[in-house]
């Protein structure tokens, strides 16, 4: 057996609903194996400070006009990981001496490709200094420097996946958090990947807003089953030149808006916004050459069986969740950061031509060790 390293990943997403954390061992390469999971919820004040910040930060100036605020929220964000980590550590009975690395991901406030720019709250340094771990973060920046988008990251633990299952090929993984995207592995060791469009961000976003925060997600579609279509919104939406862009390419949550469903209800906007996911996912399906035989859904939006239900009967490819596989789905990401920081600290590529668009096979992440 190779050497494996111990490490903690952890993930906090477009949800703002709190972060994801899980402890795996892994050579960096095709052996891994899952100790386990561990969730732990923001406080509404906190989820409210994240959200409120996020809406100020559309263009690259707003990051230093709201700089006291970034610095201000990104110590508490760091503070409430460092607490993740001790309970994660006592839940499944380790010593600290035990885990090797932390992946720190932290929370993306910004992210552009247009201005090669992206931004996560999270202090790397702060989280070493009060777990008393080594610590890789800063996932995205080696990336953008050498010609990439930043985003998305994920695929090459995707790739993974499909070795320690043993999937058929070609297949796609299928990401539906905040914003959804695709990873498609075929043989040969293609592996591309890109954003497909929005996941659940407008969706949520919308029931929060038409129902005065009465209710935060769509839970099972149940919502999105019971409204309507609207045809002209849904266009206007589709008609964006992005969706027509070849991969790599990369979306941010304030890359949309919601103005044009101002005149619709709660019910029909959320059927809008549900088929507007649905249907980007199925067309992104065409940038592929070969036909995938199976699409594995992850991330939150996997349980809402409107998006399950339409993307099944539009692109007539068998899907499953990838709970189906024993492995859950909540925690991909959490998964895939400390997967990407044991290669990262081993100085093995984390993203490729063909997932970002960098100009070569890179690593990524900045180190810090703890002395």
């Amino acid at each position: 057996m190779k050497n494996l390293i111990t490490s903690v990943g952890l993930m906090s997403g477009t949800s703002s609903d709190g972060i994801d954390a899980s402890i795996i061992k892994s050579d960096g390469e095709n052996e891994v194996h899952f100790t386990g999971n561990y969730f732990l919820p923001y406080e509404e004040r906190v989820r409210s400070k994240i959200r409120i910040l996020k809406e100020k930060i559309n263009l690259i100036s707003d990051l230093e006009t709201n700089k006291s605020e970034i610095d201000n929220l990104e110590k508490e964000i760091t503070v409430l990981h460092v607490k993740i980590v001790n309970l994660i550590i006592e839940k499944f009975d380790l010593r600290k001496s035990e885990i090797d690395l932390i992946g720190f991901h932290g929370h993306t406030i910004f992210h552009s490709f247009k201005d090669k720019k992206t931004k996560q709250l999270g202090d790397g340094r702060l989280l070493s200094h009060l777990t008393g771990l080594n610590v890789v973060y800063n996932f995205r920046e080696n990336d953008i420097k050498y010609g990439g988008q930043g985003a998305p990251l994920v695929s090459v633990f995707h790739k993974l996946l499909q070795i320690q299952l043993k999937l058929k090929m070609p297949l796609v993984f299928l990401n539906i958090g905040g914003i959804s995207n695709l990873t498609y592995l075929n043989r040969g060791e293609e592996m591309i990947s890109f954003d497909s469009g929005p996941g659940n961000f407008l969706i949520d976003k919308i029931l929060q807003l038409k129902s005065n925060d009465k209710i935060q997600f769509d839970k099972d579609g149940i919502v999105a089953f019971t409204g309507n279509v609207d045809r002209n919104i849904l266009d206007s939406y589709l008609s964006d030149p992005y969706y027509e862009l070849s991969p790599p390419k990369s979306l941010d949550v304030n890359d949309f808006n919601l103005s044009s469903l101002r005149s619709l209800d709660l019910k029909d906007s959320v059927a809008t916004l549900s088929e507007l996911t649905s249907l980007t996912i199925v067309n992104a399906l065409n940038f592929f050459r070969s036909k995938p035989i199976e699409i594995i859904l992850c991330g939150g939006g996997r349980k809402n069986k409107y998006i399950f239900e339409r993307i099944k009967k539009l692109s007539n490819i068998k899907i499953c969740n990838i709970d189906n596989y024993k492995i859950n789905g909540d925690f991909i990401e959490s998964q895939a950061f400390a997967y990407l920081a044991i290669r990262s600290f081993l100085k093995k590529p984390i993203s490729f031509p063909a997932t970002t668009g960098v100009s070569r096979p890179i690593t990524g992440g900045d180190i810090i060790e703890f002395k």
